[in-house]
């Protein structure tokens, strides 16, 4: 079977693969089509709460979006993709340097809570995206993506992560529930507009554990 047939095996649920066969690598520049095919499968035109991915559709605009992931594989020094007969799922992570170079304002325009301790802003990672072939969601290959950048931050000493969860104007239930379920606490909020869109960010943060 191809890597196509697999894929689309995959999406159809033909092949449901087991989490001791799940496995997780940095993702190299041969996983292009791959990542970009799992993007489409969650982030489409229909914005849905519980489908995650809801400020971009990926299927519009295939060359941009392509060249974006292209990008991101050479430059991230934390890019996953967890495999099982095919790429189900990936996780993609800024450093701090890396995250302020295309968010430079995002620490002054987070309205922090009252109680947080702003030291964990000295040295952090910001997983901007988590995405796992929509059908086989809720299966725990995001917790196995997750489980392995731990493991790499632990060696580097880096000892906080932040992410971010639109509640406006759509929210994303998927990515609320997976943060509870990775125990992350509210650290502030931020507001930004995209493609003339304002949306709510809830800023998430948690320790490496």
């Amino acid at each position: 079977m191809d890597a196509m047939n697999v894929y689309q095996g995959l999406e159809r649920g033909a092949i449901l693969p087991g989490i001791d066969t799940i496995q997780v690598r940095k993702a190299t520049s041969k996983d292009l089509s791959a990542i970009y095919r799992v993007a489409c499968s969650v982030g489409s035109k229909t914005k849905e709460s519980y489908a995650g991915f809801l400020m971009d559709d990926y299927t519009a605009k295939p060359k941009y979006y392509q060249k974006f992931f292209m990008e991101r594989i050479l430059e991230l020094d934390h890019f996953y993709v967890a495999e099982a007969s095919g790429i189900v799922g990936f996780l993609m992570a800024y450093t701090k340097e890396q995250w302020l170079k295309y968010n430079p304002n995002w620490i002054e325009d987070t309205y922090w809570c009252p109680d947080f301790d702003k030291k964990k802003i000295d040295n952090f990672i910001v997983i901007d995206k988590t995405a796992i072939l929509s059908n086989l969601t809720g299966k725990g290959i995001g917790s196995i993506l997750y489980k392995q950048l731990m493991k790499d931050l632990k060696k580097k000493g880096i000892q906080d992560i932040f992410a971010e969860t639109i509640i406006s104007p759509t929210p994303n239930f998927a990515s609320l529930a997976f943060r509870e379920k990775q125990k992350y606490t509210l650290s502030g909020v931020r507001y930004e507009f995209y493609n003339s869109i304002l949306y709510t960010d809830l800023i998430y943060h948690k320790p490496v554990s």
